[in-house]
Order: C-alpha cells, then structure tokens, then sequence
C-alpha cells in the first residue's frame, strides 16, 4: 500500500519508526490532503451552530432530511463476529491494560486513544505499538515484580476509537500543515492493521467520538472509502459503532446511520459526554442549568428519552444499540461498600437490557461478570436488534432538552472540585483515566464536573444550604483541596506533582467564557 510521499514527525525511537512506516506516513498525509479542509469547515459549523444556541435556539429535528428519517432502509448486515457484543470494556492503550481487557471476558476491548488516553507522543505511538501486537498476538508484558501477562486463547474482539475531529496531532509537522488526531490515530492503525486482520478473518472496527452532526458522519464514510480504495479492499470491510454523546447528534441518528449505513454496525450511548453536551450547547441559557453529577441519572427525563430514541433508532435500521458505561472500579478495602457499588452497576445494565440495550460498557475487569450475568439472564439471543422497543411512545424534541431536576449539594459541589483538580493533575502528567472515588474518571466524566463548576459560578447557583456559587467560594474550596493533598502525600511529593498548576487551569476553567474541552486547551502544557 504506497499512497504518497513521508512526513516529518518528532520522534527518533525505534517504537515510531517501526509504527510510522513510509507507507504508514504516506497514507496519513494524504487522509489530510484530502479530507482536511472538510475537516475545517466542519469544526467552522460547530461554532455558528453554537451561536445560534447562544442565541437562544434550541436544537430539533432536520426539516430537510424528513426523507431519510420515513424512508424504508437498512444498514449492511452485521458481521457476525460483531453479532454478539453483550459486554464491552474500554480503557487507555496501555500494554497492560490491552492485555487485561482482551483477557477479561468481554465479547469487545474499544482501546481508546480518546478520552481515557492523554496524547502524549510516547503515550499515542506506544499504544498503536501495543495494539500492532496484539493484532498479531504477539503481546506480553513483565511487570517490575516479574508477573508475565500474555493473551489467552480467546481475545475480545478489538475495536479502537481515536481522537475526535476537534484535535490535531502537535508532534507531527506534515508536508501541508499540522495533521488531525482523527486522521492521524485512524490512518497509523489501519494501514499497520488491516492485512493482520483479514488474514484471521476479522477487520479494522472502530468507534467515532463526538460527532456533531450528519455531515461529519459523512466525512468519516469518506475516509473509510479512501481507505478501503487505498488498501484495494472491499466497501464496507471497515465497520463502526458512533457515540451519540453530544445533543445536536441525538436530533441526526438517523442521518447519521444513513451516511454510514455500509460501515455502521450501530451507535452507543456516550452518556457521561452527552451530559457535558448539555451543559456546553446550553451554556448562554441560565434556564438550563444541571443540579449536582450525581444526581443526573440515566432516569432523569433527558436521558431516558436520549436512551429510548436510539434504541428505537438503531433496531429500526437493523443496526445495534449499546448501552453506556458503568464508571464503578471494585473497592477491595471495603466488603460492604464494594457489595453496594456492584449492586448499583447491576441494577443500571438490567435497565439497559430490558431497555433493549444489544450490549453494555464496563470500565474495570472486575464489572465484566456483573454485567454479563444480567445480560445472559435477559438477553439469551447474541442481540435484541429484531426487537422493536417504544414505537408507541414517540420521542419528541421537547423530551431531549427537557431540563433535569435536583440538588446542588456541599458535597457534590466539593466533589466536583475534587474530581476537576485530582484529574487534571493526572492529565498534565500523561494520565488520561485514573481512579477517583471508587469512580473511573476519563476525559468526559471530569469535563461534566469543570463545566458544572462554570455554569454554577455564571449564573450564581446556591447549593441546598442557601450559600451562592461564586469565584471566591471556588478558590476558597480549591486551596481547602490543594492543602488536604498536600498532607496526604507530603511536601516533597507535593512539590514533584502538577498540583499547583492543575489548581491555576482549574481557576481559569471556571471563570470567564467556557473552555470548549479539556483536552484541547491542556495539550500544550502535556509534559512529554
């Protein structure tokens, strides 16, 4: 596969210059060659569909594509080693963690260069390492105290999710200018993939973040053809699942099935981005403001119609609909709270299954039998796909905004400073998924506590006791958090951490216009 002429990049280790072959290098740059303008102008979208928002517009239904959402069709077949997805885990590309999660159980490891993953170069180029590996399996791993971890017999099915459309790739300078993270991260795996994959009778599978709208849905088919005609296979080898984790998506599921229907094998519930959606499309509107993170559950309204949409959608198209992902990590200190949080991630996947859920997240091995025991029980086909779910109860634009109720609480607003900060530090230090209060905290989960933290300033919340939200209150709770930090684990530790600059962002994130992600405005301060 030869597409075009080589690129410069940072890196001079053996990993990259194995991982970024010339034909790997070529192939991306011509991804952006041809695809990076639309990119642009897209992202452009974004932003005049913001304003309008800001303006006070409210999101509905597309007038102009009524046509497709009443029209007869169906999305290609499901493959059937995609038939079967009742459990799916997802973490970071770390090599161990590749290990575990292909090992855990699970019917589908999404390795996630995105949310769970910070972008750091050895971080982004190791994992396409690991990943080159275990499609070959050939992956091993010795931990320091000489434990050996290696695949068994029977691998989950990998699926991989790169970096949104948003991000661009700073350690790489291509011949026409900076390069997209998307294109990057999806070009680098499937050119060293591909062939490995159709040898063994499987294929390149992926998940798309954060997609805003039909068009950009109609973007990635592009560059699936491209890839498909590049690598001389055939249409529709490359599949993919969409999260629905942003409002303006929710309003296109349909279209954006229809744009992909020969590469689309359904969309996922992306709850914990779609909550953040909420926040960040209606941030100019003080009628939308979100009561604390905890109590904005899959019950509230919103989400329940979110959930029954797609449902209704995906099984109308013959496409799957996942559930979303259950956060909770095993607490090993603790029985009873341990025995609480399990009976919490049981009780969320039998509300999935019997939603009409095709299969479910789980963040940690240890959820793997929760989850799958609930499913097996209600589910004993490989999927629910034939089943209609809620054709009697219709979905309306009013229920997808409808506003949530609930608390603004001490302890979730302390919580939502704590959570911000311990992640942010993690982050800074190339850390993308960390455990915080027995919760695995990515990207998506951590931006719902920041933008709560900058609504509830903006437009002067009070919590529950009657005191106001405000930038003083803030910086108040903030040096309250950075001090405890410090005690627990010392001066000199304390000093080696990225605490007092996580604090600093933090004061920015909540004060001032709304950061649009995370990720992007700490990218340049990723230590490397």
């Amino acid at each position: 596969m030869s597409v075009g002429t080589p690129s410069r990049f940072t890196s001079t280790s053996a990993t990259a210059h194995k991982i970024l072959s010339p034909d790997v290098v070529a192939f991306v740059e011509q991804l952006h060659l041809h695809f990076e303008a639309d990119r642009l102008n897209l992202l452009n979208k974004r932003k005049l569909r913001q304003a309008d928002f800001d303006a006070g517009k409210l999101p509905d239904f597309l007038p102009e594509t009524e046509d497709i959402r009443k029209a007869d069709w169906r999305v290609a077949p499901i493959p059937t080693e995609l038939a079967d997805r009742r459990v799916e885990i997802t973490g970071p590309t770390e090599r161990k963690m590749v290990i575990n999660a292909l090992n855990s159980g699970a019917r589908v490891f999404m390795a996630d260069f995105e949310d769970s993953t910070a972008p750091t170069w050895a971080n982004v180029i190791d994992g396409q390492q690991n990943l080159y590996d275990a499609n070959r399996r050939e992956i091993t791993f010795t931990s320091p105290e000489g434990k050996v971890y290696r695949l068994g017999k029977h691998p989950a099915v990998l699926f991989v999710r790169p970096r949104g459309l948003h991000m661009v790739e700073k350690h790489w300078t291509g011949a026409y200018g900076p390069v997209s993270a998307s294109f990057f991260d999806f070009g680098v795996y499937f050119v060293n993939n591909y062939r490995t994959l159709m040898d063994r009778g499987s294929a390149p599978y992926f998940y798309l973040p954060k997609l805003e709208s039909r068009e950009e849905a109609r973007l990635w088919n592009s560059i699936f053809n491209f890839a498909e005609d590049a690598a001389g296979i055939k249409r529709g080898t490359i599949r993919a699942t969409v999260l629905i984790e942003t409002i303006t998506a929710a309003f296109e599921m349909d279209e954006i099935l229809y744009e992909l229907r020969e590469h689309s094998v359904g969309l996922n519930c992306g709850r914990w981005d779609y909550i953040f959606s909420f926040i960040k499309k209606f941030q100019a509107n003080p009628a939308f403001i979100l009561p604390q993170r905890g109590d904005v559950t899959m019950e509230q309204p919103f989400l329940a119609a979110y959930v029954r949409l797609l449902i209704q959608t995906c099984h109308k198209r013959g496409a799957q609909a996942m559930g979303g992902m259950a956060a909770q990590i095993p607490i090993r200190n603790d029985e009873q709270a341990n025995a609480a949080a399990f009976e919490r991630v049981r009780k969320d996947k039998l509300r999935e299954v019997r939603a009409g859920h095709d299969g479910t997240w789980v963040a940690h091995p240890g959820l793997v039998p929760v989850a799958m025991e609930v499913f097996n029980e209600y589910m004993p086909g490989p999927n629910q796909v034939d089943v209609e779910v809620g054709a009697s109860q219709p979905v309306t634009a009013a229920d997808l905004v409808e506003i949530p109720a609930g608390r603004i609480t001490e302890e979730g607003f302390t919580r939502n400073v704590e959570i911000s900060l311990t992640y942010l530090e993690s982050w800074l230090r190339g850390l993308g998924c960390v455990p915080i209060f027995h919760l695995m905290e990515d990207a998506a989960t951590a931006e719902i506590s920041r933008a709560q933290l900058w609504q509830w300033n903006r437009y002067g919340s009070q919590t529950d006791d009657g005191k106001v939200i405000d930038s003083r209150r803030i910086r108040e709770t903030l040096e309250q958090v950075l001090d405890a930090k410090q005690k627990e684990i010392g001066e000199a530790n304390y000093k080696a951490s990225r605490f007092p600059r996580a604090g600093e962002l933090l004061l920015t994130f909540t004060e001032g216009d709304f950061r649009s992600f995370l990720t992007t405005e700490l990218y340049g301060e990723l230590m490397d």
